[in-house]
């Protein structure tokens, strides 16, 4: 996949504030820090398109983009900040849920892990939501510039373990400083959409 436009389309904190449906979407989620912005950018080649800070916790609405005019890429707040509030982020949680059980056009979310840690009990949440919705598959190990290659394999092994993923699943290491990986993940982002274009024919043509 080559991405040649993307712009901001809107941020929401409530279903009335989404986008009208009819464009597939693929969504983005991870700890706060754990370089979800970054990806984007660099998945977009955009420098500034998704807000990159050094205060984790930043993005606390759900955020849509635009990508060629045929699909959208759809940025979830990063989870399990310490310093936020307890209140705000206890709406977090039925936000995000929200959006992932009642989207019907979305397709998959990209969850983004830490290579250098095992995954958090949160980050094990958020893959037992995924699969419960059929939106799990597809792992992203980011900050791989900061451990070796036999380290990076030993750690992709246990982010398999702790988030107990299936056979078929995929664990795409990245590296937004080296630039590494992203043509891995534009790849299989090409994959999922062409994947729901079919599904949507076969169900056009069963009713």
């Amino acid at each position: 996949m080559i991405v040649k436009s993307v712009e901001f389309l809107t941020s929401a904190v409530r279903k009335d504030q989404y986008p009208p449906e009819g464009v597939p979407e693929i969504a983005f989620a991870g700890r706060s820090n754990v370089g979800k912005s970054s990806l984007i950018n660099l998945l977009t080649n955009r420098k500034k398109l998704a807000k990159v800070s050094q205060n984790p916790g930043k993005t606390r609405t759900i955020n849509f983009f635009t990508v060629n005019g045929t699909f959208r890429i759809v940025d979830l707040p990063g989870y399990g900040y310490a310093k936020v509030s307890k209140a705000e982020a206890e709406k977090w949680g039925p936000m995000m849920e929200d959006y992932l059980s009642s989207r019907p056009d979305l397709l998959k979310v990209v969850q983004l892990v830490d290579i250098r840690h095992a995954p958090s009990a949160q980050d094990r949440q958020m893959y037992e939501y995924l699969q419960y919705y059929g939106l799990d598959g597809l792992v992203v190990a980011t900050k791989a510039d900061k451990v070796s290659r036999g380290e990076a394999a030993k750690n992709i092994a246990v982010i398999r373990r702790d988030l107990k993923l299936k056979k078929g699943d995929r664990v795409i290491p990245v590296s937004a400083l080296n630039k590494t990986g992203t043509e891995e993940i534009l790849a299989a982002m090409e994959e999922i959409l062409l994947a729901g274009k079919q599904e949507n024919t076969e169900n056009g043509e069963d009713a």
